[in-house]
């Protein structure tokens, strides 16, 4: 475009004092010196070419940013993506966590004395044993594994306090009574512990 407009200026050298040229960048006007003469036209195409290389940074610094921003949304969705893969089975987690819990009162309303002469008995609790040990590993093989936080200190995020408790054997906000088991999912807690804290 440069190249075209020399041409048309040396072209017409004997109108080129009057010939006023504009060429809008942004909000950028260059205008054809009046003068005519060489130098001023010389100017003239330096001033447009600087207004150029500006708005040629203008774009680049802008293009630059979008594609900045197209690599953060990229991450961003990435990463949502693999939280979904993850902790998309939180729900059924949920659900199956209530059938460990009647699982383990199940197990543990068994009368233990009685286990030696009732063979049924016996029977019926192997087999609750055995199906809630099954059910552990497949918890255990998806992530999902359950929390006993007996005499530990209280973690809110972890723990939700049932009741306190005056323990004179343990330091004040210490778990001393776990009522239900908490469970965490990769590391993410779904169920807080149900506890008893001790206080002083």
């Amino acid at each position: 475009m440069l190249v075209k407009r020399l041409r048309h200026i040396k072209a017409n050298k004997a109108t080129a004092t009057n010939l006023c040229l504009s060429r809008v960048y942004g909000t950028e006007t260059v205008e054809m010196p009046k003068g005519g003469a060489s130098t001023a036209e010389i100017e003239w195409l330096t001033l447009e070419l600087n207004v150029t290389k500006r708005a040629n940074a203008g774009l680049l610094h802008k293009y630059k940013r979008t594609l900045a921003e197209g690599e953060n949304m990229r991450n961003r969705l990435n990463k949502q993506i693999g939280d979904a893969r993850i902790f998309g089975i939180q729900g059924f987690c949920k659900d199956l966590i209530d059938v460990a819990d009647v699982l383990g009162q199940a197990t543990e309303a068994v009368p233990k004395d009685r286990l030696d002469t009732n063979p049924d008995l016996q029977s019926l609790y192997e087999g609750l044993q055995l199906t809630r040990a099954s059910l552990q590993q497949v918890f255990k093989r998806h992530g999902l594994e359950t929390r006993d936080p007996i005499n530990q200190k209280f973690d809110p995020n972890q723990h939700e306090a049932l009741f306190q408790t005056v323990g004179a054997t343990v330091e004040a906000d210490t778990v001393v009574q776990v009522t239900k088991l908490g469970y965490q999912l990769h590391n993410r807690c779904i169920r807080p512990a149900l506890v008893g804290v001790s206080k002083r």
